[in-house]
């Protein structure tokens, strides 16, 4: 399984439409996900004391577009490799939605129903 944050709205927005195109697909040519144990580093960078977020848990063997693991920008010096989706997502890829909640600090974690592989 592969994460991908987005707010509320954006989610109601893709399940009118029929897909998915995140808010770096036209600007950079894929959408950024993570695994459980990434998430909360984008989150915490990008989206910090943000509460209208979800949290898309996407089975990767149900997915149309390529997806490719590449490092994340700054590159990371450990080599972490991120998940990068090539095309909209299709929506039956996602097989849970969850809330996505930031802590009293403002900072996120990974909600306790979202699976680990």
């Amino acid at each position: 399984m592969i994460l991908h944050f987005c707010s509320e709205a954006a989610w109601d927005a893709a399940k009118r439409s029929g897909d998915y195109r995140g808010d770096t697909l036209d600007s950079e040519g894929f959408i950024h996900c993570s695994t459980a144990e990434q998430v909360h580093l984008p989150a915490n960078f990008l989206i910090r004391g943000r509460t209208d977020q979800v949290l898309l848990e996407i089975d990767e063997t149900r997915l149309i577009p390529e997806l490719l693991w590449e490092s994340g920008d700054p590159d990371d010096p450990d080599g972490m490799k991120f998940p990068h989706l090539y095309g909209p997502l299709n929506l039956d890829a996602v097989v849970a939605v969850h809330p996505f909640p930031p802590g009293p600090d403002g900072e996120f974690s990974v909600p306790a129903t979202v699976r680990r592989r």
